[in-house]
């Protein structure tokens, strides 16, 4: 499974322009010549979840090249990034902000972010893990906690296995 957050949000007719665009890729989606089961999901108006079943067929480097290259070209088309991974995405009230780390690591020197603010965890690579929540979730409960030693509001900070 794959995640891939959009820049922004996307306008419906966006999201249903992207969706048909991706669901024709996927269609004939093949490794080696053999067609992969595939599906998506598109999560906030903004986040692109692929998944392949692999006890069926497992994607191959090149075939995991034409997704990513598709996409590319499917945002390039559009005016938007599909493909990034470096920046971190969180709840701003209601809104999804995207800031770099280094941005991020000053929000949370600051305090304006803490243990728990929602991220989004856009490494995620298991359908498990997505169908349990774990693409929202409080840092404390994500990866950021830790990288980013942010702190809770009694000024606990999240340390390697607690």
């Amino acid at each position: 499974m794959w995640v891939f957050p959009a820049e922004r949000a996307l306008q419906a007719a966006e999201a249903d322009a992207l969706l048909t665009e991706v669901d024709d890729f996927l269609d004939g989606w093949a490794a080696h010549g053999a067609p992969l089961r595939s599906s998506r999901q598109f999560v906030a108006d903004q986040f692109l979840i692929v998944g392949v079943d692999e006890d069926v067929e497992a994607p191959s480097g090149c075939s995991i090249d034409a997704l990513v290259n598709r996409l590319r070209a499917l945002g390039d088309g559009m005016g938007v990034v599909l493909i990034q991974h470096a920046p971190i995405w969180y709840r701003d009230g209601d809104d999804v902000a995207v800031v770099s780390r280094a941005d991020f690591k000053a929000r949370a020197r600051a305090g304006d972010v803490d243990l728990d603010t929602p991220v989004i965890d856009t490494s995620l690579t298991r359908i498990g893990d997505l169908r349990s929540g774990k693409l929202e979730r409080p840092a404390r409960e994500a990866w950021h906690g830790r990288a980013f030693r942010l702190r809770g509001p009694d000024g606990e900070v999240k340390e390697e296995g607690n």
